[in-house]
């Protein structure tokens, strides 16, 4: 059996640290270029943790022999998992993280999505929202919540290691 999203998604989770790393320097940066180097990089971490989560839906995929093509998102896993007929425990927490707009998962890729949106105004922070995500969707953000934003990618990398590390331990139980 081929693992190359198992390597995608390791792959990815390194390139999510690299550029977190960048964009910790970044925030410490003096330069009159800071903030076009912070806004690169939010939106560069939040590719690579997006990428890392799509990369391990694809492993799953992989793992119970689905072909991977047109795995987009949980939803299109989902529905391969069910038309197979077989069972995969590791779907019931991914749907539940998606599902909550609490949750790490729903944020990140909330936050994710609004890098492809863009507002020159300022979007209040509620429970379903990450202060990522409205930092991205802005054009001219105040810029002064970077270390909030530098923490909450950090934990939701952090979050994705921990669940990726644990459902693998759990796959190779099968």
């Amino acid at each position: 059996m081929s693992c190359i999203y198992l390597a995608r998604t390791n792959q990815k989770l390194n390139f999510a640290r690299i550029h977190l790393d960048a964009l910790r320097e970044g925030c410490q940066s003096t330069g009159w270029s800071k903030h076009i180097l912070i806004e690169s990089y939010n939106e560069s971490v939040l590719f690579h943790l997006a990428s890392a989560y799509g990369a391990f839906l694809r492993e799953i995929a992989e793992r119970y022999g689905l072909d991977v093509s047109h795995i987009d998102g949980y939803r299109a896993l989902a529905e391969d998992m069910e038309g197979s007929g077989q069972e995969c425990p590791e779907l019931n927490e991914l749907s539940s993280l998606e599902s909550d707009e609490g949750s790490w998962v729903h944020k990140m890729l909330r936050a994710y999505e609004a890098c492809w949106r863009a507002s020159d105004k300022a979007e209040p922070v509620n429970a379903a929202s990450s202060v990522s995500e409205i930092h991205v969707a802005q054009i001219n953000p105040a810029h002064t919540d970077e270390q909030d934003i530098v923490n909450e990618y950090q934990a939701w990398l952090d979050a994705l290691r921990d669940l990726i590390d644990r459902q693998r331990t759990g796959m190779q139980e099968w």
